[in-house]
C-alpha cells in the first residue's frame, strides 16, 4: 500500500512540482529532486527489493547524472534538469530509461519548437502581465526542460517495470 501511494501520488505529484517551478522560474529546486530519491527510498524498502535490483536503480541513477551533467557542461540543460533526468532514472531503472529518455527527447523537441514559434507572436495583454509568462516568452530565455523531463513520466510509467513491482509487492 506505501509502494502504491509512492508510485502513484509521490512521484507525480513531485515531478508535477518540478515541471511547474521550471516553467515558471527556469529552475528546478534540489529539494525537489532529493525528494524524488528518498521517496524511491522508502518505496525499495516497502516493497523489500533485493540489494542487487536496488544496485542496479542506484547505477541507472549515477548514469542519468553523469548523462545530465554532460549535457549541463555542454549547456543543453540545466543543472536542474540534469539533477531530475537522474531522480527519475532512480525511480525507472535500467529497464525503462531508453524508453523514458526518447519520450523526454522527443517532447523536449516538441516544447523548443513550440516555445521558439510562439515567441515569434506577441503577447495578448492579458498574458503580458503575468511576469513569469513574460519571461517565458522572452526569446533570450531558455527552455525549460523539466517539464518535458516530467511529462515523459508520465508517458513511461504505465508499461514500467516499477508499476508492475509495486502491483506484486
Amino acid at each position: 500500500m506505501i509502494a502504491q501511494f509512492l508510485l502513484m501520488a509521490v512521484l507525480p505529484g513531485l515531478l508535477a512540482a518540478a515541471a511547474g517551478w521550471d516553467l515558471a522560474s527556469f529552475t528546478i529546486p534540489n529539494f525537489l529532486s532529493l525528494a524524488l530519491a528518498g521517496a524511491f527510498a522508502l518505496f525499495a524498502l516497502s516493497l523489500g527489493l533485493s540489494l542487487g535490483s536496488i544496485g542496479l536503480h542506484l547505477l541507472t541513477g549515477c548514469v542519468g547524472l553523469a548523462l545530465g551533467f554532460t549535457l549541463f557542461a555542454l549547456g543543453y540543460i540545466g543543472g536542474g534538469d540534469a539533477k531530475l533526468y537522474a531522480a527519475v532514472g532512480l525511480w525507472l531503472g535500467p529497464q525503462d530509461m531508453l524508453p523514458y529518455t526518447f519520450a523526454a527527447a522527443i517532447l523536449g523537441g516538441v516544447l523548443t519548437l513550440s516555445l521558439l514559434a510562439l515567441r515569434q507572436l506577441p503577447l495578448p495583454a492579458g498574458l503580458a502581465r503575468q511576469d513569469w509568462i513574460l519571461n517565458l516568452h522572452n526569446p533570450k530565455s531558455g527552455i525549460p526542460y523539466g517539464v518535458a523531463l516530467a511529462t515523459a513520466v508520465v508517458l513511461v510509467l504505465p508499461q514500467a517495470e516499477i508499476l508492475r513491482l509495486a502491483a506484486i509487492g
